[in-house]
Formats: C-alpha cells, sequence, structure tokens
C-alpha cells in the first residue's frame, strides 16, 4: 500500500467518482483535466463510476459509450489513455425506497435515496486502501453534488481529492462539446455560431475538504449506515464531551450514544466519574503486590448502587477479601477502555480514564465537573 503522503496518482487502484444529470460531457470533460491537460501530476484513473437516474444513466450511455458517437472510447483514443473501466455496470442509478430506479430528485424521500446511495459507494470505495478517489461534484442536481461532497468529508483520505471541472467560453453551453480534440473539430452553438472544439480551456478547480473520517465509530465505516446516520455520529464525535450515568438501568450516555456496560466496569467508571464531577485529585492505582482496602471500599460502594440492595455480591466480596490488588483493577480498566472504544470509536477518547502519560501513573477521568451527570437516560426518538 503507497505512503499516504505519496500523490494520488501512485496508488494502484484510481477511481475517478461523478455525478451526472443530463449532462455526460462532465464525465469526459474531467477525464481530460485529470489525465491528458492536468495542472500538477496526471491522475489516469483506472475506472470510472458515475451516479446518476436512471434518464441520466441512459443518456450516459449513449453517449460516452456506444459505438457512434461514443465519446469516451473517442477521447481514449484521442490521448492513447491507458485502459480504464467504464461501462454499463460502473454507471449506478439511484434507487427510491421501494427499490426502483430514481428518475429524477424532486421530494424529501427522493433527497434521502439519494443520499443513503451515495454515501453507500463512497463508504464502499473508501474501505479499500489501495485505491485513491478522485471525485467530482460538477454534474447532476444541486443536491446530488452536495451529497457526494458531504460524502467524502464523511469518509475521505488523505489520498481523496474533491473538485469541480470549469470549461471556458462559449463551451460550456454547448450540448455538442466533450472536451478540446487534439485536432480541429467545428460544432454548431445556439444561435448558429461556430466554434471549434480544439480551442476550448478545460481545467480543475480543485476543493479543500475537511475530513470527519476519524471521529467516525468503526461500525459506521465497515457497515450500512444511513447518511443521517453517519452525519449524527459525525457530530457526536465534534460535540463537548458529556458523560451521564444511569446506575439503576446499568447505561450510560456518551458521545450522544446510549448503551449498557456490565456491572463491574460500570462501578470503575462510576468510582472516576464521581471524582471528576467533585474536581477531585486523581488517583493512583492499587498496588500489584499489597491489595488496597480503599480502593475496595470505594468500589464496592459503586457497585452496590448497581446491583441494589437486595442483590448477592458475595463472590465479587471474596475476589476482593483483602482489597483491591493492581491485577483486579487493571483488568477491569482494560475491558472499560475496550468497550468504550467499541461503541464510541475515535469518539471514545474524553471517555478513557487515564493514567496521566507519565510516571509515576496517576488515574482520572478528564471531564469537567458540569460534563458529569447522574440520574435517568431517556432515550431520543431520533436515536
Amino acid at each position: 500500500m503507497p505512503n499516504i503522503t505519496e500523490s494520488p496518482n501512485e496508488y494502484p487502484r484510481r477511481i475517478l467518482v461523478a455525478v451526472t444529470g443530463l449532462s455526460p460531457q462532465i464525465v469526459t470533460e474531467t477525464l481530460y483535466a485529470l489525465a491528458v491537460a492536468p495542472s500538477g501530476a496526471a491522475f489516469v484513473p483506472t475506472e470510472i463510476h458515475l451516479i446518476t437516474t436512471r434518464s441520466g444513466a441512459e443518456k450516459a450511455r449513449l453517449a460516452l459509450l456506444s459505438e457512434e458517437p461514443g465519446w469516451f472510447h473517442r477521447l481514449c483514443q484521442d490521448y492513447a489513455l491507458p485502459p480504464i473501466r467504464f461501462a454499463a455496470e460502473t454507471i449506478h442509478v439511484l434507487e427510491d425506497a421501494n427499490g426502483q430506479p430514481l428518475e429524477d430528485i424532486r421530494s424529501p424521500d427522493d433527497n434521502r435515496c439519494a443520499a443513503d446511495g451515495i454515501t453507500g459507494l463512497i463508504r464502499q470505495f473508501t474501505a479499500d486502501p489501495d485505491c485513491a478517489l478522485h471525485v467530482s461534484i460538477a454534474g447532476g442536481r444541486k443536491t446530488m453534488g452536495f451529497f457526494l461532497g458531504y460524502a467524502l468529508s464523511l469518509y475521505g483520505r488523505p489520498q481523496d481529492r474533491l473538485s469541480h471541472v470549469l470549461v471556458s467560453e462559449p463551451f460550456e453551453s454547448s450540448i455538442g462539446f466533450y472536451y478540446p480534440t487534439p485536432s480541429s473539430r467545428v460544432i454548431e452553438m445556439p444561435g448558429g455560431r461556430l466554434v471549434d472544439s480544439a480551442q476550448a480551456q478545460v481545467t480543475l478547480a480543485e476543493l479543500p475538504f475537511v475530513s470527519l473520517r476519524h471521529g467516525l465509530p468503526e461500525a459506521l465505516l465497515t457497515g450500512l449506515a444511513s447518511y443521517n446516520q453517519t452525519v449524527a455520529a459525525a457530530r457526536r464525535a465534534l460535540a463537548p464531551a458529556r458523560l451521564q450515568i444511569d446506575l439503576a438501568t446499568r447505561r450510560i450516555e456518551a458521545a450522544g450514544k446510549v448503551f449498557a456496560l456490565p456491572p463491574a466496569e460500570l462501578a470503575l467508571l462510576s468510582v472516576f466519574a464521581r471524582r471528576a464531577q467533585h474536581g477531585e485529585a486523581a488517583l493512583p492505582a492499587p498496588s500489584k503486590e499489597l491489595p488496597d482496602n480503599d480502593w475496595k471500599q470505594r468500589y464496592l460502594v459503586e457497585l452496590r448502587w448497581i446491583a441494589g440492595p437486595l442483590k448477592d455480591l458475595d463472590d465479587t466480596e471474596r475476589a476482593l477479601r483483602k482489597g483491591m490488588d493492581g491485577g483486579y483493577f487493571s483488568a477491569h480498566l482494560s475491558k472499560l477502555r475496550k468497550l468504550l472504544r467499541g461503541e464510541l470509536g475515535p469518539a471514545a477518547e474524553p471517555y478513557l480514564i487515564s493514567d496521566g502519560g507519565s510516571r509515576p501513573r496517576r488515574y482520572s477521568l478528564g471531564l469537567r465537573p458540569t460534563a458529569v451527570g447522574y440520574g435517568d437516560i431517556e432515550e431520543s426518538p431520533h436515536r
């Protein structure tokens, strides 16, 4: 796999992704700007994927992939480009809620389906570490371009790029212009004006984007989450950290997500949460060799709140008969960290008990007192 500092053109799999409506010229114009007349290093795609509507797919197939006029094949021949995989199966038609091809995007439901379809494809492509994406938002309806650009912000990596294609006047308004030809080709403009396509200028405007990928839980990077679920996860990751603990139901709310923890790990988290809530100092871990009775008492207080007054804690009390030792503490701390990271991904960091990073190790939960609360957790209908 290439190093992330390398140029996108050095990746073995290079994908051009574009959205189009009824202007398939976007594909050939963008390919020309990337591979034939780039402002920097050439990016020659190994494959092209088009996201469009039913009518847009038909027009793209006829205009770009047919024997005549076959503008994609013409461009590749005119400029001796290497083989590029672009065929009917790489034209992705957006679907409605019933799985039927979308003819256009005109309703809120159409918008939601388009967003989910576009997000799913970008998530799929960015899951391959050996590929670099170049995403063009020049075509299609404005909502399609927005969703495509936002999907790249959610899932994009250092090797991925986002752009808009710019075509010089008067060619941008011509339905007969597909790319600057290497030799003279006269086309007629609206109103009867004749122009030579060889004189056209096509360039790319690269659009910087902020990647939010680091804030998404692993389940959203590899699963089938919708656009709205993915956006909500990114928002939670960027929101100020707040922890709510409901000991009665053994649940916590962290990074906007509600989930349960096992009693032993919840009790350990609660020890540190109460100290953070009251602004108390960090604690050393119990010694590995000498069981600590103070640690036993503060831990059992929380565990009894969780278990309830009638719950038998004989097994735990026997294990801690002489006090809590370092092995017991480390085992449950490690499991707690693993559970939080599994639920929250990178957003777990503010909720992890830290050892301070230097010796002697002193442990604490680095939340502000006002960021910790206890009490009932109500499920939001939007979760």
